[in-house]
């Protein structure tokens, strides 16, 4: 019965670490931007990281005041998951591991719970721990959304990087004006040739290139899948107004692709890159000479 009038004259602990949250926000924010979470990711100026403190503080407060303390799909993370998101990437950047970034979180517990503490001055204990298992699982909760969105901005780190390892791997070069190459190394698989084939295209445009030559010597192998690939981006070349010439077919693989039944026969192909150059620079008026010793040359 006492506990009952408790609540009734208090609210229910949710209820009560709520208005603890919007009363207290601007002392908790203020201690927040000296724990390393936020002062180490806002370094620009104090004031940054209290208003991101008191941002993260305010959730907490709308999350409680709807009894959702374990929820971390709660409406109200919904305004600061990106905020969570991009210190938590910050931090991530830094080389901080899941579990170090958990443990920061987790330090701002104890500044929230000694001004909980101050304010219960006085109140039954069953009533003061009611209160504070509230708010370490509202904390709690913080925690694993923190989490989550660690992983989720570590997986996008990791998708930019694989992205950006794709470009580095497939480089354009310009062999002569209007005239450029793409020697592909290694496996080509649906990912790698997305990048090729837009990378190819951009400097088909960008270079104003009437000869894109794919390079395939480096390919280990070439099997239906990877023809399609080959394909796609020939026409897609095509339609940009660039011929596009395919070198580099190995013997195995000229075999490979008779095997298979694949139709090259509307697309140009050489042997090599300097065989598919030379052509290239036939078609542009461009005379080809070898510099014999002596001083002759022969055409």
């Amino acid at each position: 019965m006492p506990e009952q009038e408790a609540t009734a004259q208090h609210g229910t602990p949710a209820q009560e670490i709520a208005d603890f949250l919007h009363r207290r926000r601007e002392q908790i924010a203020q201690r927040w931007a000296d724990a390393a979470l936020f002062r180490t990711v806002f370094t620009v100026s104090r004031d940054e990281a209290v208003e991101a403190g008191r941002a993260v503080v305010e959730a907490l407060a709308a999350v409680a005041a709807t009894h959702r303390i374990e929820d971390p799909e709660a409406d109200g993370f919904i305004v600061v998951r990106d905020q969570l998101a991009r210190t938590a990437a910050a931090r991530s950047r830094a080389g901080f591991t899941a579990n170090q970034i958990s443990l920061e979180v987790d330090a701002l517990r104890a500044p929230a719970e000694e001004l909980l503490l101050a304010d219960l001055s006085g109140r039954p204990a069953e009533q003061v721990r009611d209160r504070v298992t509230a708010l370490t699982v509202l904390m709690g909760t913080l925690r694993l959304v923190v989490l989550e969105t660690s992983l989720t901005a570590g997986q996008e780190i990791v998708e930019r990087q694989r992205i950006q390892l794709l470009e580095a791997a497939t480089p354009v070069i310009q062999l002569w004006k209007g005239v450029v190459a793409v020697p592909l190394i290694g496996t080509l698989d649906s990912a790698r040739s997305q990048v090729v084939m837009e990378t190819l295209l951009d400097t088909v445009v960008e270079q104003r290139a009437r000869f894109a030559i794919l390079d395939i010597t480096g390919v280990p192998t070439v099997d239906s899948l990877v023809a399609q690939h080959l394909l796609k981006t020939v026409a897609a070349a095509r339609l940009m107004g660039a011929e596009c010439i395919i070198s580099g077919i190995r013997p195995a693989i000229a075999q490979t692709i008779v095997h298979l039944g694949i139709d090259l026969s509307s697309v140009m192909t050489r042997a090599s890159l300097s065989d598919a150059l030379a052509y290239a620079l036939r078609e542009l008026g461009t005379d080809i000479v070898a510099h014999v010793p002596g001083g002759a040359e022969s055409r």
